[in-house]
């Protein structure tokens, strides 16, 4: 009877340190899987005034979990951001999204982590009420290139283009060795006079000078008459 009583003594505190056992590991492994606890998301701006998503995994067992964000909507997915996959570590891992957030915007955070965690970042990301303010300095626009000078018209060569005198003056007649008429024969020829015209003037002079002479002797010769 006392080795029984002994016995049963043993296997009971053998049972109850075997639960106890069971129930710190129980526990250590609860504390080790991947939870949904162990993520979490927030809005931001990068170095460069961009708007980004960040999601950070704590979850130090290394379980590799499959991230998804979605603009939301009037309580609906409206788009998906973007899916990338993350491996947490006990300091946190992270995965960006580019996303040009506005304002007050909610976003819907889905984890999905094998068969141990399939369900949202809970509530749902709400982005910052104020709006990312661009760091970048715009690149100067390319100044345009001056557009080409059209060239001028070709000036027409002097050969091409007559000469003031060339317009004015009449071409000389070639093949004529004559001489030309002299100032005076030119004008009397426009009158209709011809080389005699000057004796016949000479003439006339004479015959006047003579009528003249005969006039004044004739009257010398009447005034002695009349004085004897």
């Amino acid at each position: 009877m006392s080795i029984s009583r002994r016995t049963a003594r043993s296997v009971r505190i053998l049972g109850v340190a075997s639960a106890s056992a069971a129930l710190a590991l129980g526990v250590a492994g609860n504390a080790l899987a991947c939870n949904i606890r162990d993520f979490s998301a927030v809005a931001s701006c990068d170095d460069n005034g961009k708007g980004i998503i960040t999601v950070t995994d704590t979850d130090s067992s290394g379980k590799e979990a499959t991230v998804s964000v979605y603009l939301e909507s009037n309580g609906a997915d409206g788009k998906l951001v973007g899916t990338q996959t993350v491996t947490g570590t006990r300091e946190g891992a992270t995965v960006t999204f580019s996303e040009d957030w506005a304002p007050k915007g909610q976003y819907r955070v889905h984890i999905k982590a094998a068969n141990i965690v399939d369900e949202d970042i809970s509530p749902n990301l709400t982005a910052p009420s104020d709006a990312c303010k661009s760091t970048e300095t715009p690149s100067p626009s390319e100044t345009p290139k001056p557009s080409q000078t059209p060239s001028p018209s070709q000036t027409p060569s002097d050969s091409a283009t007559p000469s003031a005198s060339e317009s004015t003056t009449a071409p000389a007649t070639t093949g004529d060795n004559s001489p030309s008429p002299a100032a005076g024969d030119s004008n009397l020829a426009e009158t209709g006079a011809n080389s005699n015209t000057g004796m016949i003037a000479g003439i006339a002079g004479a015959l006047v000078v003579v009528g003249g002479g005969a006039v004044f002797f004739g009257m010398r010769r009447r005034g002695a008459s009349k004085t004897n």
